[in-house]
């Protein structure tokens, strides 16, 4: 196939890129250090259709190709890695489920309110205490039918923008016995949900990530996303285009710290010349090149093979395995090139390392990926 950007993409690259320039990288090194929320760019993100990417326009959103939806969180994440992570979990775990699995009214209700602009953002409640990579026999956390209300108890944790989100998508038990979930709907302000501080994490500092508490939250039985017992798999399907769009964020990181190091190489001196003179440095250089590009074409193939429809869970769990392991690469290189100075909290290259940290491990970790892609391939024969 040719994965030459079509004019439009190349188009809305630029564009994107243009804001990310003026109204995000000048504010990441504040934003990492004070851990505020950058609602000033999020606001103008609306508009823009940044907070809709691929809802469709009848709802508010901007209904783009999965490819142009990875341009827009690689750009993001070249200026913010905390940001981005932020953008990419309301629009791919958030909004997603309720494109795909939504009723026309949950539709109407809340995507035009989710990606205005004007509100707070969403976000999906998965992981428990001992439910990480095993959702299937680790979550606890119930959801009883009531009448006409389900009744919700429990806690979640590490929700992304749960601090900044009107709406929580919740991975629920609705069927102990069998251990058959659901997704409920669940508004913020609802009586009896508590959302903790934010986390204090290694990096990311511009994505609130918070614990939740439910106690006996009482929400309408119509808050039933998808069908009753489904929220597994629902969820499962939900990762996949997840998985590329924490790839794309993990090339935006490469991408900048890989820009940091070209430019810091070339000012540096020692040794009577710039380092950019030094092999050992064109190496790590050439690399990053390279990886980089390879990182980007898998991201834009598994995103290409999502938009035909074909299944693309093998290739995303490539494509974000190969992407943020070379992100992590680069940005540990990055720091190298820098060297005592990359240690330091005075260049972004130590923030891009923090935040790429967790790139592989969130949306399943590099040691899922591989149990993925290697099932497939093994099932084949």
């Amino acid at each position: 196939m040719n994965f030459e950007l079509n004019a439009e993409q190349q188009d809305f690259k630029h564009f994107v890129h243009e804001f990310v320039a003026q109204e995000i990288r000048p504010k990441a090194h504040h934003v990492d250090q004070t851990k505020e929320f950058n609602w000033t760019a999020v606001r103008k993100m609306g508009p823009l259709g940044l907070l809709g990417l691929q809802v469709p326009e009848k709802y508010g959103g901007a209904e783009m190709d999965s490819i142009s939806a990875s341009i827009a969180i690689e750009e993001i994440a070249w200026g913010c890695g905390g940001t981005a992570l932020a953008i990419s979990a309301h629009n791919g775990l958030g909004l997603m489920p309720i494109v795909a699995f939504g009723t026309e009214e949950q539709k109407q209700t809340w995507l035009p309110h989710l990606t205005s602009g004007k509100n707070g953002l969403s976000s999906l409640g998965q992981t428990e205490p001992n439910a990480g990579s095993d959702l299937h026999g680790g979550v606890s956390l119930s959801a009883e039918l009531d009448g006409d209300e389900w009744v919700l108890n429990g806690s979640k944790m590490w929700l992304t923008n749960a601090p900044v989100a009107d709406m929580m998508i919740i991975l629920a038990l609705t069927d102990p016995e069998n251990r058959r979930m659901s997704h409920i709907l669940v508004p913020t302000a609802t009586d009896g949900v508590t959302i903790g501080k934010p986390e204090i994490k290694m990096g990311l500092g511009g994505s609130p990530t918070s614990l939740v508490n439910f106690d006996n939250v009482r929400v309408p039985a119509s808050n039933l996303l998808g069908v009753e017992g489904r929220g597994l798999n629902q969820t499962l399907e939900c990762l996949d285009g997840g998985r590329i769009s924490i790839g794309a964020l993990a090339i935006g990181l490469a991408q900048a710290a890989y820009e940091e190091s070209i430019q810091y190489m070339q000012q540096r001196e020692a040794f009577g010349g710039p380092i950019a003179r030094f092999q050992a440095l064109q190496w790590m250089i050439a690399d990053a090149a390279t990886e980089i590009e390879a990182a980007r074409l898998l991201i834009y193939k598994a995103a290409w093979m999502k938009d035909r429809g074909e299944n693309f869970s093998t290739m995303a769990a490539m494509a974000k395995l190969f992407a943020t392991e070379v992100s992590e690469r680069v940005c540990r290189n990055a720091i190298q090139i820098h060297g005592g100075y990359g240690y330091s909290s005075e260049f972004p290259v130590e923030r891009m390392y923090r935040d790429t940290r967790l790139m592989t491990i969130g949306e399943g970790t590099s040691e899922i990926q591989r149990m993925i892609i290697a099932r497939s391939i093994l099932g084949r024969y």
